[in-house]
């Protein structure tokens, strides 16, 4: 489940890895196979599924398996911290972000991926919430999105 999430923080004692390989059966399962190529390249997901191996926070991080870590008691902070963060953008706006580097990551190529960019970028300019970013932009105020 977590290699499903969009950001990851880790905390720096933690410890995870791929056990499926070292209970008999194959390493990948739940979509590891699929998501941890994706996260952290194939040489890094191949040690990772082949063989059971465990990783600590910071080669984590190295990796790009997590964005950051943080100490024990500031995970719940650090991650509602960055929520908030999200939630000042514009709700349209994340949708079609999340949208769309979903479907980038499986994009042919850069002319495709630049179509689909494109076509969110179109979508984005004709909302209210665009409107309103410029005019709070320009009268030097936080914008009020109301997600149309």
């Amino acid at each position: 489940m977590v290699l499903a999430s969009d950001v990851r923080f880790a905390t720096s004692g933690a410890r995870m890895n791929a056990a499926y390989i070292r209970v008999g059966v194959g390493g990948c399962d739940m979509g590891s196979g699929y998501l941890l190529p994706r996260l952290v390249g194939l040489s890094v997901a191949s040690e990772l599924l082949l063989t059971g191996r465990f990783l600590d926070a910071d080669r984590a991080k190295t990796v790009g398996l997590v964005s950051d870590v943080v100490p024990d008691d500031k995970l719940l902070e650090t991650g509602l911290a960055f929520a908030a963060e999200m939630a000042r953008a514009s709700p349209m706006g994340l949708r079609l972000t999340k949208q769309t580097l979903n479907a980038l990551i499986d994009a042919p190529g850069i002319d495709a991926a630049l179509m689909i960019e494109d076509r969110q970028q179109v979508m984005l300019l004709e909302t209210g919430d665009h409107k309103e970013a410029v005019a709070a932009f320009r009268e030097r105020r936080d914008p009020t999105y109301s997600d149309q």
